[in-house]
């Protein structure tokens, strides 16, 4: 329930309105101060009186609730009386100060101190006790969720990167692409040909040439298969590359795109909308692990050795124990900020995938085979989000699932009895 600040015409009104149903309540149908508190739900062994519903009402009134009515005063009541007997039978109890902590955070949500809160609460006819009664319920029920499932609640490794990788999708529209790539080689001495390459290329429209022009010229692990990748959503791809492939239609090509030592065309095969939003990523982390050789059968024997010993980005640290620092980098950036050539492989991966499709040259000119490892994306809703932050909502979130179960088991178990 949410407090809003009253204004002093509003309370006005509800002191009116309060006052009428004072005067009014023992005329309505001969009604006495014993039938005022008379049972109107037994819960078990306690009793919730009609005094009790009529309080509980008008303090939901007070709140301005949505749904402030007798039914809700009464579901109100009914679990507040189950959670409290629970905090019982567990031997809670909210102590003294606990609860006046808790009666001055609420009131403060509207602005009003303690005692502020407490004269508005008499001003319309609400005794102290049924706003005691509703913060004693709270505390209790969060000590008996807090001593039942905090050691359940805690959530792992893995669940922490799943929702940081997560976070900003939801409900919507996005668009994932079906693509096949051609990566040119195009060193220094044989640049302008693979230019000329590029440009013939960028020109097919043909599903079937595409495919056989990347298995007669990429250098991408994909020309097996013709260049065919599979599904990807859209926003993967850094921005600029990102604008050129919305520009296409099925079966056209992108115009070439430098990369390092490369040029790469795209080819649209089909694009689809899903009911699932993709988030936008802020910063992309991964590491390039950089092994001497080039594209040597050496090289790319040990890129598989490599493969097997790791699982994740900091595996890579104990490989390169013994090495030279420089063959391992960390890097994390925006999309925007990246290597095209890196941008576009890491399209591809998930988190912990490797590609070796990349090589560099080494500060003596030495061709040296990239190992190129997803670490993982940061959407731009958590960017500013520690993980400390995450786990917390994470173990929040499965804490109100586990207390919402809890209290539905407690509810079917309970004697409820409206006489």
């Amino acid at each position: 329930m949410q407090l809003t600040r009253l204004t002093t015409g509003v309370v006005r009104f509800r002191i009116i309105l309060a006052l009428a149903l004072a005067l009014a309540a023992p005329l309505a149908g001969g009604a006495t101060a014993q039938g005022l508190f008379s049972p109107a739900i037994l819960v078990n062994d306690r009793v919730i009186s009609t005094f009790d519903l009529q309080q509980r009402e008008r303090f939901l009134q007070l709140l301005d609730a949505a749904s402030a009515s007798e039914q809700q005063a009464r579901t109100q009541l009914v679990e507040e009386t189950v959670k409290l007997a629970e905090a019982r039978r567990l031997g809670i109890s909210p102590d003294a100060e606990a609860i006046e902590e808790g009666m001055a955070e609420f009131a403060a949500r509207g602005d009003l101190s303690t005692d502020q809160f407490m004269e508005l609460l008499a001003q319309n006819g609400i005794e102290p006790e049924t706003f005691e009664r509703f913060v004693r319920a709270g505390i209790a029920w969060r000590q008996v969720v807090r001593a039942r499932f905090a050691d359940r609640a805690a959530p792992s490794e893995t669940e922490i990167d799943r929702a940081i990788a997560g976070a900003g999708a939801g409900a919507g529209t996005n668009l994932r692409v079906l693509l096949s790539e051609i990566i040119l080689p195009a060193p220094p001495e044989g640049a302008a040909r693979a230019e000329q390459q590029a440009a013939r290329i960028a020109r097919i429209t043909s599903f079937a040439e595409f495919s056989e022009a990347a298995r007669a010229l990429s250098a991408s692990r994909s020309a097996e298969a013709g260049g065919r990748l599979d599904w990807q959503e859209i926003t993967r791809y850094p921005p600029q590359i990102r604008s050129a492939l919305l520009s296409l239609a099925p079966g056209e090509v992108t115009d070439p795109i430098p990369i390092r030592n490369g040029i790469a065309l795209l080819q649209l095969r089909a694009v689809e909308e899903t009911a699932y939003e993709a988030p936008e990523y802020a910063e992309i982390d991964y590491a390039a692990y950089m092994i001497p050789g080039g594209r040597t059968e050496a090289a790319l024997e040990e890129a598989q050795r490599v493969r097997t010993r790791v699982d994740r980005c900091d595996d890579l640290y104990g490989v390169n124990r013994d090495q030279p620092a420089d063959r391992l980098r960390r890097e994390s950036m925006a999309p925007a900020e990246m290597p095209r050539d890196i941008a576009l492989e890491l399209a591809k991966l998930d988190a912990g995938e490797i590609s070796t499709a990349l090589t560099r040259t080494d500060a003596a000119g030495n061709p040296v085979l990239m190992l190129l490892m997803l670490c993982s994306r940061t959407p731009e809703a958590v960017l500013d989000t520690s993980r400390e932050d995450v786990a917390n909502q994470l173990r929040n979130r499965r804490i109100e699932a586990l207390a919402d179960g809890y209290l539905q088991q407690l509810l079917a178990n309970a004697r409820i009895v409206e006489p």
